[in-house]
C-alpha cells in the first residue's frame, strides 16, 4: 500500500512538472529556470514536513546537556540531512519490491532481521543493509509488515512468523533484531507474546519507548500505541526496571526529529546509547550509528565462539 501510495504521487508529480514547464517553456520561459528548479520542487515537500517536525520536536524536546549543543552550524546540518535523507527515501519505498532481495538459503548461526517504523517499508533499509554488510553482517533479512494502521499487535504475530521462516532457511536458532522507530515496539511486543528464544539482541534506533508527541498527529491503530501515556504502551513498559527477556541496545539521538522528547527513547532495562546532531530518518544513515549496530550484532555472535 505505502509502495503504491508513493509511486502513485512520484509519478503524478514528476508528471505535472514537466507539463507545466513545458506549457511555459512554449510561452517564453527559460527552460533553465526548470531544470535548476526541479530539485527544489521534489524536496520542497520534505522541507515542509522537516520544518513541522523539528518544531514540534523542539517544543517538547528533551534538555540537552552542555556537550551535546550542537549550535547553529549544527542545526543547520542536521536540518538538510533529515531533508536529503526522507526526500531520498521515497523512490526507494516507492520500487523497493525490485530493490531489495532475500538472501539465498543457506545455514548461517547469526542471521539479523531488520524492521522498518512506522509508514515505511523495507526499502528504508537499502543503504543501511549495504553498509552492515561491508561490516561483516550477514545474511540480513528484511520484513514488511501492515497494513500500515494497524495495531502493533498484529505486526508481532507477523514478525513471529517471519522469524520462523529465517531460523527455517538459515538453521539457525536465534536470530538478532534491529528495529528503526516504531520497528523496535514490534519487537518488544514480539517479546512479550513469543518469548526470547528466537532472539539473541534486540537493537532499537530511535523507538519512542515511551511514546512521541508527533504521534498525536498521524491516524492509526499503531500511531495511537505510540502516543505518551497510551494504555498499551504503558503495560509494555511495565516490567521495564526488571531484566529483559532479551539483551536490548536503545540507539537514539538528542536531536530526534519525530521522537518527543526525544529520551523517550531511553528503557530502563536497556543500555541506552545517545548520539547528538542526528535527525530520526538519518539514523538509518549515519557512519556512527550504523558501526555501533554492526558492533552489537558482531559482539553476539562473538560472545558464542
Amino acid at each position: 500500500m505505502t509502495s503504491l501510495a508513493l509511486l502513485a504521487l512520484l509519478v503524478a508529480g514528476a508528471g505535472g512538472y514537466v507539463s507545466w514547464a513545458a506549457h511555459s517553456i512554449a510561452n517564453g520561459a527559460p527552460a533553465w529556470w526548470f531544470v535548476l528548479g526541479a530539485p527544489v520542487a521534489y524536496f520542497a515537500p520534505a522541507i515542509v514536513l522537516v520544518g513541522l517536525w523539528f518544531a514540534v520536536t523542539w517544543l517538547w524536546r528533551t534538555p540537552r546537556p552542555p556537550e551535546a549543543q550542537i549550535g547553529l552550524a549544527g542545526t543547520l546540518r542536521l536540518f538538510i540531512v533529515e531533508v536529503l535523507t526522507l526526500g531520498v527515501s521515497w523512490p526507494l519505498l516507492a520500487l523497493h519490491r525490485l530493490l531489495i532481495h532475500e538472501p539465498p538459503p543457506a545455514r548461517s548461526p547469526r542471521p539479523v532481521l531488520l524492521i522498518h517504523g512506522v509508514l515505511v517499508n523495507d526499502g528504508v533499509w537499502l543503504l543501511p543493509r549495504r553498509r552492515l554488510a561491508q561490516r561483516g553482517v550477514a545474511p540480513i533479512y528484511t520484513l514488511n509488515y501492515g497494513p500500515p494502521h494497524a495495531d502493533i499487535e498484529r505486526f508481532a504475530e507477523q514478525l513471529a512468523e517471519r522469524i520462523e521462516g529465517i531460523c527455517s532457511a538459515t538453521g539457525a536458532e536465534q536470530v538478532s533484531l534491529v528495529g528503526h522507530s516504531m520497528g523496535g515496539l514490534v519487537a518488544r511486543a514480539y517479546l512479550r507474546r513469543f518469548g526470547p528464544r528466537r532472539v539473541g539482541k534486540l537493537v532499537t534506533m530511535g523507538t519512542p519507548h515511551h511514546g512521541s508527541i508527533l504521534a498525536w498527529t498521524f491516524p492509526g491503530r499503531g500511531l495511537e500505541q505510540m502516543r505518551p501515556g497510551n494504555a498499551w504502551l504503558a503495560d509494555l513498559n511495565r516490567h521495564e526496571t526488571r531484566a529483559a527477556p532479551a539483551p536490548i541496545v536503545s540507539i537514539w539521538s538528542r536531536h530526534d526529529s519525530m521522537v518527543a522528547p526525544q529520551a523517550s527513547s531511553e528503557l530502563a532495562c536497556a543500555e541506552n546509547v545517545p548520539f547528538v546532531g542526528i535527525g530520526h530518518n538519518a539514523l538509518l544513515v549515519d557512519e556512527g550509528v550504523i558501526e555501533r549496530v554492526a558492533r552489537e550484532v558482531r559482539s553476539l555472535h562473538d560472545s558464542r565462539m
